[in-house]
């Protein structure tokens, strides 16, 4: 089993895109990339922690690769939007792949370039390729949200 996380704006959509590919063993949500330890949602939305809204995902590399999950990220989100997905804004909401391994960093950073070659968004990219650190499990709450409440998406 081996372990993604990716911030791509609010995780609720994000995580259950991630949830619907075979493969995926599990989810959370949560907060990583910032400097306060144990921040709550609250906190994290003063835009002053550092943090990243994020999905982890645990998967079977043997069922879905790391590659597949980057299809995945960039196409549920627009990765030339800085600090923001739609009306929600702030570093929070930043486009961010937090490698776990070397391998992860460099296709991340191919999957960037080979994007940008092809001209599939009309903008430059701006995600953030760094290194995982501490990821933080958002409150019970947000977790599974749009499954709570019987949605599939919340794009706009």
């Amino acid at each position: 089993m081996e372990t993604a996380t990716f911030g791509a704006g609010c995780f609720w959509g994000v995580q259950a895109a991630f949830d619907r590919i075979p493969g995926v063993l599990e989810t959370a949500v949560g907060y990583e990339g910032g400097t306060l330890e144990r921040p709550s949602y609250r906190e994290v939305c003063t835009d002053r922690t550092g943090h990243a809204e994020v999905v982890q995902v645990r998967f079977d590399p043997a069922k879905v690769s790391f590659t597949s999950l980057l299809d995945t990220f960039f196409q549920e989100h627009d990765p030339t939007q800085l600090n923001r997905q739609g009306p929600d804004h702030g570093t929070q909401y930043r486009s961010v792949v937090f490698y776990h391994s070397p391998e992860q960093q460099q296709q991340a950073q191919a999957a960037i370039a080979r994007l940008q070659q092809e001209k599939r968004f009309s903008r430059s990219i701006v995600t953030q390729v760094v290194p995982a650190s501490t990821f933080w499990p958002a409150e019970e709450y947000h977790q599974k949200y749009l499954e709570k409440r019987g949605a599939v998406s919340c794009h706009i």
